[in-house]
């Protein structure tokens, strides 16, 4: 079987040490370099008051990394909707599309108001979720789940998973994180003081009905929505589970895009509700999937851990409530002193992110693939030097143009 298309999903991470404006440079520069490896598209998830993450404004990076490319497929992955109207979604990638037409996906995640979860790079909500475990019940991964190839099996204690060789991890608690402070102060600044967002599948839809001129007011009116009526925008559900994101893109006949590298407890569950929910529509005969994964590449399997050091730590400052710390070296990771009860709330993060040698990354990403029975593959990579991070894109392209 031919692989599947490989694509990028850049958090625009700055590093320890490096700017916001260096982050941002360094993305231009991935983008063209990613469309020269052959990455199929080029997306950005939507962050705010995260130190290490200068992802604030899809449409802004998407604007940059267009007019830097040619052909690659730029996107959102995707923009939180629970701070932002239908109308200036639709007119923002309107714009986009009238000086890049046909290249655009808008991606539609949920966030704040009535619905809470940041997208591809986002936590998932968690009224989707069933009970989440205690983080300090979570169990270390054994090396016995990583075997390649290995049958679809539970251990004994029935909290981790395998499918495909493909670890399925305990659910963690992030309970900690969204009652947060900052999580508060996230939603008190993106939000209008009294405003009430609507429900996600009432905003997909009329997303659809303004960009393809079917919207009426309750009074009748047509709005005259230029830009965006007619632009050729491809629309994406994202979704961390088999709650409301994957039944709305199911039951409108829209392309999904699910979540491994932020909820790899919940991919499984999200791609079979989608499936189990999808309806033909204009232009999606069947169910599309695409999957995220976190990965590493180097030469070699022990420079990719090396490389991969901080991510821990990374996902740590995240999940505790503080927001993206800039992203460490390896020497600034090392020297952190970690509890167990720290190892266990990112233990499922750090034991699904794909560290290695192409061979060894390609090897795993099949595996995902073959689980999820994804149509295509969303990467992401964050290292502390640029160039490394370039080379893994390039080094695992090869080796996926090869697999």
């Amino acid at each position: 079987m031919a692989a599947v298309p490989l694509s990028v999903l850049d958090l625009v991470p700055i590093t320890s040490g490096s700017t916001a404006a260096d982050a941002v440079r360094n993305t231009i520069d991935l983008a063209r370099r990613a469309e020269g490896f052959g990455y199929k598209r080029y997306w950005f998830a939507e962050h705010h008051l995260n130190p290490g993450v200068a992802g604030t404004s899809p449409p802004v990076l998407l604007a940059l990394t267009a007019s830097a490319t040619s052909r690659i497929r730029v996107g959102s992955g995707g923009m939180q909707m629970g701070h932002r109207t239908a109308l200036s979604v639709v007119e923002e990638f309107g714009l986009l599309d009238a000086v890049h037409p046909g290249r655009l996906d808008l991606g539609l995640g949920r966030s704040g108001g009535r619905h809470f979860t940041p997208g591809l790079g986002g936590p998932p909500v968690q009224a989707e979720l069933v009970p989440p475990l205690q983080p300090e019940l979570v169990p270390p991964l054994r090396p016995e789940l990583v075997k390649v190839g290995a049958a679809e099996a539970a251990p004994g204690n029935g909290r981790d998973a395998v499918k495909n060789g493909l670890v399925i991890p305990a659910r963690v608690s992030l309970e900690g994180m969204v009652n947060s402070p900052r999580f508060a102060l996230n939603k008190r600044l993106l939000q209008q003081p009294g405003a009430e967002t609507p429900g996600y599948g009432e905003q997909v839809k009329e997303i659809l009905a303004l960009l393809d001129g079917s919207y009426r007011s309750p009074e009748g009116l047509e709005p005259s929505v230029v830009p965006g009526r007619g632009a050729n925008v491809q629309l994406w559900v994202l979704g961390s589970s088999a709650g409301e994101s994957a039944s709305v893109a199911g039951e409108l006949g829209l392309p999904f895009a699910a979540n491994y590298h932020v909820s790899p407890a919940t991919v499984i569950e999200a791609t079979t509700a989608y499936r189990a929910a999808f309806r033909p529509s204009p232009g999606h005969d069947r169910p599309y999937v695409i999957v995220s994964a976190d990965v590493v590449v180097a030469e070699n399997d022990s420079t990719a851990r090396d490389l991969a050091a901080g991510y821990g730590n990374w996902v740590l400052s995240i999940r505790s409530g503080a927001g993206a710390m800039e992203f460490p070296s390896q020497s600034e990771a090392e020297s952190h002193q970690w509890s167990e009860a720290e190892r266990a709330l990112v233990q499922d993060r750090v034991d699904t992110q794909f560290v290695g040698s192409p061979g060894t990354v390609a090897r795993r990403l099949q595996q995902l693939q073959e689980a999820t029975d994804a149509d295509e593959l969303l990467v992401t990579t964050i290292t502390h030097q640029h160039a490394d991070r370039v080379r893994s894109y390039e080094l695992l392209a090869d080796a996926w143009a090869r697999w």
